[in-house]
């Protein structure tokens, strides 16, 4: 791939004719937008790596960060990806306690010394909560995050059923500062974002861990937990561009610019269909036969790679209950736009 495609500094923009796409379906999309998806923020449409289609609502712009909230957890994933290659930890099926040697469970825990990174990665460890009922309130309140999930970590269930786990993802973060010596947040900005362009995420620090400094109006940078780990599950900002960036990288196999940022076999493994339509921290999806990979998060933010296509739609928005999905405005309106 030419020098000039790869967008570290700034993105090429084109017509969305010359990259393949029809500008009239791409037209539609505001007026489809306002009227059903109004909370989105941004969107952007990238065809092999040239930003095709780029549009703001709501009084954003290029440069607004979002919440990105459950996108996080697929960020996180490139960075146990990076610390692997790095040697910082050995594989994927190492034992989470193992990163927490001073942590003595009960003697009978045999269930909870089992469970691997791995597990984590694919939510397939058990929890003694119901699914899609995780207390994240009751995680929030806590002095200790890392302790507490620990606790919880193969209580109840059976090691192997997908149940949907935030804290989880939160001891992979607390697992990165334990092998790195940094938080999440710093080893992303020298292992990821900044070798791809990507604004580094400045320390805000934590005054409060109120509901609006955890997840609503005052989160900003990278939210931490009462340690200083990053938040593993949500927390995390970006622009609409940088996400675009991230899903770039994916869509490159991990490779930028000739550098190797992540293992193309971690982002094969991380996205490969399996029954439980979950790779390591993304979800995946096959409409009519085009694979998909896709960082969700709550309130409609989204990064979908569709490598058949060659494309990644990068979307932000503000956060509501129940949003309709973005997988039906990208497999309704978006693929279809693509001519080849």
């Amino acid at each position: 791939m030419p020098r000039n495609e790869w967008p570290t500094a700034e993105w090429q923009t084109a017509d969305p004719e010359t990259l393949g796409m029809d500008k009239d379906k791409l037209s539609a999309l505001p007026s489809i937008i306002q009227a059903d998806y109004s909370n989105i923020s941004g969107i952007v449409i990238v065809r092999n790596g040239i930003i095709a289609y780029e549009q703001y609502y709501n009084g954003y712009g290029t440069d607004a960060s979002h919440h990105v909230t459950s996108v996080t957890k697929s960020i996180l994933s490139a960075l146990i990806g990076i610390a692997i290659d790095a040697e910082y930890i050995k594989h994927a099926d190492q034992s989470v306690l193992d990163f927490f040697p001073e942590y003595v469970p009960h003697a009978d825990a045999e269930k909870k010394r089992s469970i691997t990174l791995r597990h984590l990665l694919t939510m397939t460890a058990p929890y003694p909560f119901q699914d899609w009922n995780e207390p994240l309130d009751q995680l929030c309140m806590q002095p200790d995050w890392v302790n507490y999930t620990l606790d919880m970590l193969g209580e109840q269930g059976n090691i192997g059923d997908f149940k949907y786990a935030t804290a989880g993802a939160h001891l992979l973060s607390a697992i990165i500062t334990r092998v790195t010596g940094q938080s999440a947040r710093a080893f992303a900005n020298e292992r990821l974002f900044r070798p791809i362009g990507m604004q580094e995420i400045p320390d805000f620090g934590m005054e409060s861990f109120g509901f609006d400094d955890l997840f609503g109006r005052n989160v900003k940078g990278w939210v931490q937990d009462p340690s200083g780990n990053s938040t593993g599950g949500w927390g995390l900002t970006l622009n609409v561009r940088d996400m675009a960036r991230f899903g770039f990288l994916y869509l490159n196999h991990g490779m930028w610019d000739g550098s190797k940022i992540v293992s193309s076999s971690w982002i094969a493994e991380s996205t490969t269909m399996n029954p439980n339509k979950y790779g390591y921290l993304w979800w995946l999806g096959d409409e009519d036969g085009i694979p998909a990979y896709l960082a969700l998060g709550d309130g409609g933010n989204a990064i979908c790679c569709i490598p058949d296509k060659g494309l990644v739609v990068a979307i932000a928005s503000t956060f509501i209950s129940n949003p309709r999905d973005r997988w039906t405005l990208v497999k309704e309106n978006i693929i279809p736009a693509v001519r080849d």
